[in-house]
């Protein structure tokens, strides 16, 4: 015996093992903690007493007695591993996590005694779409069948179905699980675990059946099982007087005769009578070689999304019944690439992803039917950017520096930084081009866009054109124009603003100058896009925060006289999936560094009862001279939900904390001019503390605004943070920023941390990405992405990058598709449905 480990006494021996009991808990506890931060999507989460990465390093650090000194060896660098995780990458956590997860499950099955029973095995009945009968069953019905129509589809089965926007065949079939409960684990009884959900196969050993004498209304179906593993007490309830007859019961104890083999699948639960299987599927084998005819049971059962009504039972039946009509496919993908990608084919993948045989099959489903999704994405962007393309746009040589550029230049108080001039100079070569220039400008909050765009433009004006500025809103459009007002006279350049308050009188001579040619340059809202607004030869335009139009809106201001170059800008940094998926028929800039001596803003989070922190500090950083922004979600109270809301915020710090301080209030209700003086007050000081909704997210800059407080931080997205936190720290004095997390939910104080610890935009949009979806990133439904049933941006970023070399090298063979028809005819069919979806909405 090893003399460095005590004896083991035969009570920490594990019945019919040779494992310790605290080896065994051990195991257990570590399988747990993983578990739970796979659920949380890797973000670290926080225990009761310590935190995931914390705990882990300590249990891999100091393991109980009973492991190889090979296995301890791993487990110490397990450990440091985990003591390196908040520096990891999303993808780097999942894999240590993962590996350590498949390396417990393999030490605790090498652990287990050799004479441990055999799992079980069953025989499925797979449904057969190639059959005659499923066959013949086409003859019936096709893709664009109404459901209704359908054999065993009633027509209140399908009323209910047109309830969540299924009425056609091929609805149905699209119709994919959003999830699967695993029965497809078939394993001996004494393999149970708690929480899990499995199969098992054994003999009856005791059957009643009975009224339970609490409730007259249900009867209860009591079985004993036993395999050569153990025993296992199950119980089945039935609710309603049917039930509870005499001639029922004695039919139920028929049904499960004492001896009689039984595959049962279920959730394991624990109790203090022991484990059982939480509302079973039973179902008799009349000999071992027996088919099971169950859908469900020793499967990986398909849950679907359900509507008001609609039984969980019913929808998986009809999926059944419908599920030939994959024969009727064509697989759009030609069979070179299908191969070279090792994809399996379209019908396999529609009736996997309905009827997974295995997991496997499941993953080979999906990874098939997300790359199709991309696949069409990333061919209709391509499309959209050849037709840009064929279009003819004015040449503005790059060579020919203008007077104008030069001048605006020497006015900015500041040199370009290498990134500001290397974006500029990709500009002005794409602009140098007789084919129009469409490009995506990023860069974080402060990192100087707005000067580069203004740059580009005057480029534009040099070479004797128009240039126009978009703005999402009236206070950014207001913004623009008065720094324009201040460069523009004296580089020779007229400029005005045009917004949906511009009153009738300057609207009409601001048209009649830009239709003639006297005005070069306009900042506008959406007014841009309306018919009235006509330019002699518009060169440039540049779309600021162009995440708040829509794809439409920005054509139609593209739309206007010649095809002009198109320059779009955010400040919310946007992941590369998403960029590729939204923005893939653009070119992508990047402003990668700040201007120099911009301060780091101090960012903190703070609960609902440490409200006092923010408020001393305001009142602090008032005292010195400096002004405070206070940010709330709403306008007005809701009685629905119980938020601060901005009107009633201001109220409580007018009269109860700040009565000898100026406040002002800003949000969207407010009319234009109101909304103008309540920022106008703030710029210039009389307005001390600015109670806002987000309307201050971009445009409003106040170099003297060094404390930004955002109450109900957990009600926001991580990028919108970012960008409010951006409106402090435009100055010299240090600046902070309070998140009040009013929440007691771990994943909000979790994603407010990454706030609080990171200042890299990409960062937070990549966890924002993978928490909130790709239409909370963007801050719109309108950025004229189509609906991914399967994909996930933020994890299926490898299939998408195949999916966009895929769809360019077919674009480059075949650019209208004439040899890839069925493609042709799906993309047709998506942009149909996107228009339709935009009637609507």
């Amino acid at each position: 015996m090893d003399q460095r480990q005590p004896p083991r006494r035969n009570s920490d021996l594990l019945k019919g093992g040779q494992i310790s009991i605290e080896l065994e808990q051990w195991f257990t506890r570590l399988q747990q903690s993983l578990g739970l931060e796979v659920g949380a999507d890797y973000l670290n989460i926080q225990g009761k007493r310590s935190q995931f990465n914390n705990f882990l390093a300590a249990s891999c650090s100091q393991p109980p007695a009973g492991l190889t000194t090979d296995q301890q060896e791993k487990l110490r660098n397990y450990a440091e591993g985990f003591h390196n995780y908040n520096s990891l990458s999303v993808d780097q956590r999942k894999r240590i996590v993962i590996d350590l997860r498949r390396s417990l499950h393999q030490w605790r099955t090498e652990l287990q005694p050799t004479s441990s029973p055999s799992a079980p095995r069953l025989r499925l009945e797979k449904i057969d779409i190639d059959t005659s009968e499923s066959i013949s069953k086409l003859s019936t019905f096709n893709l664009n069948t109404p459901l209704g129509q359908i054999d065993g589809i009633s027509s209140k089965l399908a009323t209910q179905f047109a309830k969540i926007n299924l009425w056609l065949v091929k609805d149905l079939l699209h119709h994919y699980p959003r999830d699967y409960v695993d029965y497809s684990q078939l394993v001996p009884i004494s393999s149970l675990q708690p929480g899990s959900t499995a199969t098992i196969v054994a003999t009856v050993k005791r059957c009643h059946a009975f009224v339970s004498p609490k409730n007259p209304n249900l009867s209860i179906l009591d079985l004993q099982l036993q395999d050569p593993s153990g025993k296992l007490k199950i119980s089945k309830f039935m609710a309603g007087r049917r039930f509870t007859s005499t001639a029922w019961l004695h039919q139920q104890m028929r049904s499960y005769p004492v001896g009689a083999r039984i595959a049962a699948s279920g959730l394991v639960k624990e109790s203090r009578f022991g484990i059982s299987l939480q509302d079973p599927l039973l179902e008799i084998l009349e000999t071992p070689n027996t088919k099971l005819q169950s859908r469900q049971i020793g499967r990986l059962l398909p849950v679907y999304p359900l509507g008001e009504g609609l039984v969980a039972e019913r929808l998986r039946e009809s999926v059944i019944k419908i599920l030939p009509v994959v024969n009727q496919l064509l697989d759009p993908l030609p069979d070179v690439w299908r191969l070279k990608l090792k994809l399996i084919s379209l019908r396999e993948a529609l009736y996997q992803i309905h009827q997974p045989e295995s997991a496997d099959f499941l993953q080979a489903s999906r990874r098939r039917l997300v790359f199709d999704e991309f696949l069409l994405l990333q061919l209709a962007l391509g499309l959209r950017r050849l037709q840009i393309k064929l279009k003819n746009a004015p040449v503005l040589p790059a060579s020919a520096v203008g007077n104008r550029l030069l001048n605006f230049q020497k006015l900015l108080p500041f040199q370009f930084t290498p990134a500001q001039a290397r974006v500029l100079q990709e500009i002005r070569a794409d602009m140098a081009k007789p084919q129009p220039m469409a490009r995506l400008l990023q860069g974080d909050v402060g990192s100087g866009k707005t000067v580069v765009a203004i740059a580009a433009l005057l480029c534009a004006i040099d070479a004797g054109h128009q240039g126009a500025l978009m703005a999402p809103t009236e206070v950014l459009a207001q913004q623009h124009y008065e720094k324009l007002c201040s460069w523009m006279p004296h580089l020779n350049v007229t400029v005005d603003l045009l917004t949906g308050s511009t009153p009738a009188p300057r609207r009409r001579a601001l048209l009649q100058d830009l239709a003639n040619g006297q005005l070069q340059f306009l900042v506008g809202t959406h007014a841009l896009i309306e018919d009235p607004v006509n330019f002699v030869s518009l060169g440039l335009v540049v779309v600021d925060e162009q995440h708040r139009f829509g794809v439409a809106q920005r054509n139609r201001l593209l739309n206007k006289g010649l095809q002009p170059h198109l320059l779009t800008m955010t400040a919310t940094p946007i992941p590369r999936t998403l960029a590729l998926s939204v923005h893939g028929d653009l070119d992508v800039s990047q402003i990668d560094a700040l201007p120099p001596g911009r301060l780091p803003i101090i960012t903190q989070v703070l609960s609902n009862q440490e409200r006092w922190i923010a408020e001393e500090l305001i009142r602090t950083e008032v005292a010195a001279g400096h002004q405070a922004y206070v940010v709330l979600p709403l306008v007005d109270e809701s009685e629905k939900i119980e938020l601060r809301s901005a009107v009633e915020e201001h109220q409580r710090l007018a009269h109860e904390v700040f009565p000898d301080l100026s406040l002002g209030l800003l949000h969207g209700r407010l009319n234009s001019s109101d909304k103008q003086a309540a920022i106008e007050a703030f710029s210039r000081g009389v307005t001390q503390v600015l109670i806002s909704t987000t309307v201050v997210e971009v445009g409003v800059d106040v170099p003297n605004a060094t404390v930004m407080v955002i109450e109900h931080a957990e009600r926001f997205g991580l990028a919108q943070m970012h960008q409010l936190r951006g409106r402090v720290g435009r100055g010299t004095s240090p600046s902070h920023c309070l998140l009040i997390n009013n929440s007691s939910s771990a994943i909000a104080k979790q994603r407010l941390d990454v706030l609080a610890r990171s200042s890299d935009g990409f960062e937070i949009a990549e966890v924002d990405l993978r928490l909130r979806g790709p239409g909370q990133v963007l801050g719109t439904q309108q950025s004229g992405l189509p609906d991914l049933a399967l994909a996930s941006l933020s994890d299926d970023g490898s299939i998408l990058e195949e999916a966009r070399d895929v769809a360019q090298a077919i674009l480059a063979a075949d650019p209208e598709l004439i040899e890839h028809r069925q493609l042709a005819e799906d993309l047709a069919l998506q942009k149909q449905k996107l228009a339709n979806a935009a009637r609507l909405n």
